[in-house]
């Protein structure tokens, strides 16, 4: 299902491990996973990026001749394909230690193969790729406000994140953002580690926000009537943030909400990690559990 065992043979202890999850989740998801490095290959690529998120034309996420200059440089293109059909693909490239790191730059599925575990899959094939070229950690950003993304990243891939950064691509004006300014979460996915290791063997880093709430955790942003935003308190050790039920919805439906909520998320979340606070997971019911540690108290 993946054409892994044949791009190199276990750097790391872990590397035979991470091909047999990224075959498993291949196999489960009903596509077949592969490196591309022909041009022939990376116009499909192209094509699915546009038919997403339907760009500016003056501004698209990649290109197919970047595509061939980033393969031909020896970075990471994979496909996921349903027979012959690409229905899902991720590009990214060498990073800073040298050739110890990676970012991930874009990954995407087609609206046909979406709910399959495809997107895992990818991010699987992905990690045992680099794992066989002696990387160790993987990069990239989200969009902080996407419930289902935050849960697949942070807990059914135990990536952690590491920063937020204010409207980091400025205005992308494509079918998906609109737009919104681009707020992003950098996270960093430790290739090795434990939490890495249980995730990819399909056991997802899991937290109970009604549990830490009962534990003493405060609402430093919830979710009030209309799915507004509401400012709370963010002076507790463990803060949980709350996201919107479907943020892409709600641009359509109500923009001025959404824009609440991008400027309530950045002060909070963002607030709160720039003071030294640290993501320890995602509630799949729609919150970021954050631990303080005592320091840079204070209330909104």
């Amino acid at each position: 299902m993946t054409d892994l065992r044949r791009a190199g043979a276990g750097t790391h202890p872990g590397t035979d491990a991470a091909f047999a999850a990224a075959e498993a989740a291949a196999l489960a998801a009903g596509v077949r996973l592969r490196e591309l490095t022909e041009l022939d290959d990376l116009e499909p690529v192209y094509r699915l990026y546009d038919g997403i998120w339907h760009p500016d034309p003056t501004n698209p996420p990649v290109t197919t001749a970047l595509l061939g200059a980033l393969a031909k440089a020896g970075n990471y293109v994979g496909g996921a394909y349903d027979g012959g059909e690409l229905v899902g693909a991720c590009v990214g490239f060498f990073s800073p230690p040298a050739d110890e790191a990676m970012h991930s730059h874009i990954a995407g599925v087609g609206a046909a193969a979406l709910g399959r575990g495809v997107g895992y899959a990818l991010k699987l094939h992905q990690r045992a790729w680099a794992l066989a070229r002696g990387v160790r950690t993987i990069g990239w950003t989200f969009d902080p406000l996407v419930r289902r993304n935050a849960y697949f990243n942070l807990a059914k891939l135990a990536a952690t994140p590491a920063e937020y950064l204010p409207n980091f691509y400025r205005g992308m004006r494509d079918g998906i953002n609109g737009d919104d300014e681009t707020d992003r979460l950098l996270v960093h996915w430790d290739l090795a580690g434990d939490g890495t290791v249980a995730a990819c063997a399909g056991i997802p880093r899991r937290v109970d926000a009604e549990a830490e709430r009962a534990a003493g955790a405060v609402v430093g942003l919830g979710r009030g009537d209309g799915d507004a935003p509401v400012a709370g308190d963010v002076t507790g050790g463990t803060v949980l943030v709350a996201v919107p039920t479907d943020v892409e919805a709600l641009r359509r439906a109500d923009p001025g909400c959404a824009r609440a909520w991008r400027v309530g998320l950045r002060e909070v979340l963002g607030g709160l990690l720039g003071a030294g606070a640290r993501v320890t997971g995602f509630d799949r019911a729609g919150w970021y559990l954050v631990a303080r540690d005592g320091a840079g108290a204070q209330r909104r």
